[in-house]
């Protein structure tokens, strides 16, 4: 197979941005970076794009997964399929560069995301019902965040609401009523997501229905027999070649093939059944990570085979044709993949740990995602997606989960799982009102970013070397812009009573009301209740 190749040399100076914003912290890539990674074979559990942008004006794109080496004041990128296009004068800076590979290579469809996403917290059941999802306890926690204030919007029920994977239907052992649960929560005021995921477990009716089809009707309806499901590549028993069993978090199941017409046409059957059925306004759509699609890799070094039934459709491509398909249902989140740029897609970050270092990979991880066209961007939950540390004598930190709070709450989405009102002492419960109540004076400035987003396509959340060329700001790794007015500083390190701030030109007035001209470097007293934030004067 014939690879195109591309090798650029660093301008003195230069720095890059893109690829995956699982990379957030390892940005900007610089004369000093050394660094690989393969988009080919693996998204990283995060938002991936073949593009590259610098703060003097260059970028480099393929439409197609590239392999990228950083090093020694070089990058050598290699792509199997796609044209690597570099653009020697794509702008003046980093901004220009990324308009014009926006409006070039991905230019946004204009389509609005969910807007209740940006107007209000999102809530998710994880962290407090984790594999135990009952309707009981899923009205009860709702109704608990709107009795302590926080207003309704996006409400997500977590894995197990469903009999197994693939048997997308409610466990009516815990779910008496679920249309009256739903019914509840609409009432409430709340978009209700079920979790969703592209695997089948190969022991489910659902999977012997579409495999063996034993019984006619299985398989009614359908364009061919088959279909439904990746593939091994190694024949079974009677020289059949059967599903593969692909290795994820919750064991090992067969994935189903968005190559082939029948997989859609299935899963689609099984969602709409549920908007009909439920009144679910959309899904949690989780996995269909481009690794998961890779499986057979070949021989080191050699591009991973395919899963797919069509096998010119490499593993990105197949991860992005479940992201595809995720965009028929308008309101839904989504994880990861390769390829989103220009689409109104809501994106998460990666589960987060909960540390301070994970803490510290919030902003980085959320700036790099505006760099890889994913401008909405949510940075999990809050306090972390690990359901462990919640647990009754598990090392939980209180200091942490508001100084999370607080990146969430003017960042461009907030989503809720562990309830405070169980975490956390009536002072930090105090701590963390104010924090909702903050995000809520801010929410119809970030609803109207998230519409300038999907006409431009330009990043909700941008560092400051984006936002202002040219004034050594590349480095800036903890502090962030929303839009073009707010400066955002979050506490980032456990026990800071103080942060430097690196305040940009121009005239701010802080969140204590002190108004400073920059540009200047401040050092401010930073208590648990303050979230440090500036806007232009």
């Amino acid at each position: 197979m014939k690879k195109n190749k591309l090798a650029i040399e660093m301008l003195p100076g230069e720095n890059w941005w893109g690829l995956c914003n699982a990379f957030g912290r390892k940005m900007p890539f610089t004369a000093g970076t050394s660094f690989e990674c393969d988009l080919r074979k693996d998204n990283y559990g995060h938002q991936a794009l073949s593009l590259l942008c610098s703060d003097k004006g260059r970028a480099v794109w393929c439409a197609e997964p590239v392999g990228a080496k950083i090093a020694d004041g070089r990058i050598e990128l290699e792509s199997d399929a796609g044209e690597i296009v570099f653009e020697e004068n794509a702008g003046r800076d980093l901004a220009e560069a990324f308009r014009h590979a926006s409006k070039t290579w991905f230019p946004p469809t204009g389509e609005e995301p969910e807007l209740l996403y940006f107007s209000a917290p999102q809530l998710n059941t994880w962290i407090e019902l984790t594999y135990h999802q009952n309707e009981k306890d899923i009205l009860a926690y709702a109704k608990s965040m709107v009795d302590h204030g926080v207003p309704p919007g996006i409400f997500m029920i977590d894995d197990t609401w469903q009999h197994g994977y693939g048997e997308w239907e409610f466990d009516m052992r815990r779910f008496s009523d679920p249309k009256g649960m739903v019914d509840a929560l609409h009432a409430m005021g709340f978009k209700v997501l079920l979790w969703m995921c592209p695997f089948v477990s190969m022991d489910t009716p659902a999977y012997r229905r579409i495999t063996l089809g034993r019984n006619p009707d299985d398989v009614r309806g359908y364009p061919e027999k088959g279909g439904f499901l990746a593939s091994s590549m190694e024949p079974g028993w009677g020289g059949v070649v059967p599903p593969a069993a692909v290795e994820w978090w919750n064991g090992k199941s067969a994935l189903l093939d968005f190559t082939h017409p029948n997989a859609v046409a299935w899963f689609t059957e099984q969602l709409n059944r549920l908007v009909a059925d439920y009144g679910a306004d959309g899904f949690k759509f989780d996995g269909g990570g481009v690794h998961f699609y890779a499986g057979c890799a070949g021989t080191e070094g050699a591009a991973p085979k395919t899963f797919a039934h069509n096998p010119s459709v490499s593993p990105a491509a197949q991860s992005a044709l479940y992201g595809e398909f995720a965009l028929k249902y308008k309101g839904s989140e989504y994880r990861n993949g390769f390829g989103f740029a220009g689409k109104p897609v809501i994106m998460r970050l990666h589960d987060k740990l909960h540390t301070w270092d994970a803490l510290g990979r919030l902003i980085p991880d959320m700036l790099a995602a505006g760099m890889v066209g994913c401008p909405f961007i949510c940075p999990d939950m809050i306090g972390g997606g690990e359901w462990t540390a919640f647990l009754p004598g598990a090392p939980f930190d209180p200091e942490l989960f508001i100084r999370s709070a607080q990146i969430h709450a003017l960042c461009p989405m907030m989503q809720i799982s562990a309830s405070p009102w169980r975490v956390l002492s009536p002072e930090h419960q105090r701590i963390f009102s104010e924090t909702v109540a903050l995000r809520q004076r801010f929410a119809p400035k970030f609803v109207e970013l998230a519409k300038d987003s999907a006409r431009t396509g330009e990043p909700m959340m941008r560092n400051l070397e984006y936002a202002f060329p040219g004034q050594g700001y590349a480095g800036v790794l903890d502090q962030f812009m929303m839009g073009e007015d707010l400066l955002v500083a979050p506490v980032v390190e456990k026990g800071a009573a103080r942060r430097k701030v690196v305040l940009p030109p121009g005239r701010w007035r802080a969140d204590d009301g002190s108004v400073f001209d920059g540009p200047a470097t401040l050092d401010i007293e930073t208590p648990l209740e303050r979230l440090p934030h500036f806007t232009r004067c």
